[in-house]
């Protein structure tokens, strides 16, 4: 197109790149006259249009996070080896030296997911001190959500906490251990102050109650934590280091199980068709394949637990506590073993509730602190393992 100093025309203005300029042709004196000709009268009509307001920055609240509360819950249904023992060919003699399980919580009745994690949200929120309409940021991790679309906006709701954004988490096992990493890059990265972290699952809904394999290892639970900005020197986490192999995957699992098989539907001339996909009603129980999975754990959770000190410039010997995710005892017990740990400075309460997946390291934590057993300041290091194949370690401080 023509500059408009062709025209015969010119335009002067000091903030171009916010001016927009029409030019109008009217009333040529002749026909068939060149849009450049002499004669040719033009009108420059400009708009100009005021800069938009920069979007304000998010605001830097602190370069550093620390754990300030946290809470738990379980059901009340307790189930103990020896009820397993009344309809599987098993007993407590067979189960306990072998997991380190002696009884499970499992929900029952009117009891919900939902509801755990609700209430080992309120419990975090008031060792924390901190009200819901103060937080920025809900981090539910899960694998066992009871809605589709997840669980988190629920428990927003229930909380009271309108102001936070919320959102599910899934990395089965090791869920806990990358959603408080998630938060401290969340809040470190200016614009979230106060944030929350629960992992709750309930994997006995999952389990196939005649397999003696499974069944006997899961229970359900719900365990948050709360997490502050603070000033670096003040800051909770000291390291982590978080994997995944996708090759894994066939070693744990619970998948889809359609009920309806894929459907062809066909216009009325037949010329189009449309292909739907099948209809997921349902999950399949959980298939695990236990010798592998052990011997993923036992390699790859002291290499992640190590690799995370080395990142906090820590040696084996500053950790206070050894928080690992409550599978089996003799996975803790091999674990501990190769990072020379002694069993005084492992916090378990496997014996007492099973494996409750993303539940588990919160939901230890809370009982160890509540007990007095862990105290401000502690080093723990913590590592989750589980479904994916995930394996993810976090050292921090208690408080």
């Amino acid at each position: 197109m023509a500059s408009p100093s062709s025209y015969g025309c010119s335009l002067s203005s000091s903030r171009a790149l916010s001016t927009s300029t029409r030019i109008l042709a009217l009333n040529p004196r002749r026909q068939n006259v060149s849009a450049n000709a002499q004669g040719f009268r033009c009108v420059l009509v400009t708009t100009v249009k005021e800069p938009s307001e920069p979007r304000a920055a998010k605001r830097r609240v602190g370069s550093g996070t620390k754990l300030i509360g946290c809470g738990s819950a379980v059901p009340k249904q307790v189930i103990h080896n020896d009820d397993l023992s009344k309809f599987l060919d098993t007993s407590n003699e067979w189960i306990l030296p072998r997991t380190g399980i002696e009884q499970r919580r499992v929900l029952s009745g009117e009891e919900t997911l939902k509801g755990l994690a609700v209430d080992a949200c309120k419990r975090a929120l008031e060792m924390a001190k901190v009200e819901p309409e103060d937080l920025d940021l809900i981090l539910f991790c899960t694998s066992s959500a009871e809605d589709t679309f997840g669980g988190a906006p629920e428990i927003q709701r229930e909380l009271s906490c309108s102001n936070a954004l919320a959102f599910d988490l899934t990395a089965a096992c090791s869920g806990f251990v990358v959603g408080l990493v998630t938060a401290t890059r969340y809040i470190k990265g200016g614009g979230y102050k106060t944030a929350l972290v629960v992992g709750a699952d309930a994997l006995s809904r999952y389990v196939d109650w005649s397999d003696r394999s499974t069944c006997i290892l899961f229970g359900d639970g719900a365990g948050a934590v709360v997490l502050q900005a603070c000033s670096e020197d003040e800051d909770s986490l000291l390291g982590f280091d978080m994997h995944t192999d996708g090759s894994g995957q066939k070693h744990l699992h619970a998948r889809i199980e359609p009920a309806e098989d894929a459907k062809i539907l066909h216009n009325g001339n037949g010329s189009t068709t449309i292909s739907t996909p099948a209809r997921p009603p349902s999950y399949q129980c959980v298939q695990m394949n236990g010798r592998e999975v052990f011997r993923f754990a036992v390699r790859s959770v002291p290499q992640v637990v190590e690799a995370a000190l080395q990142e906090a410039g820590l040696e084996n010997h500053h950790i206070d506590w050894l928080l690992l995710h409550q599978a089996n005892q003799r996975i803790i017990d091999a674990v501990s073993e190769r990072l020379a740990i002694s069993q005084e400075r492992v916090l378990s309460n496997l014996v007492n509730y099973g494996n409750t997946s993303a539940a588990s390291i919160p939901l230890a934590l809370d009982e160890a602190v509540r007990s007095g057993k862990v105290k401000r300041g502690d080093v723990i290091a913590s590592a989750g393992f589980g479904a994916g194949l995930t394996w993810a370690s976090a050292i921090f401080k208690w408080g």
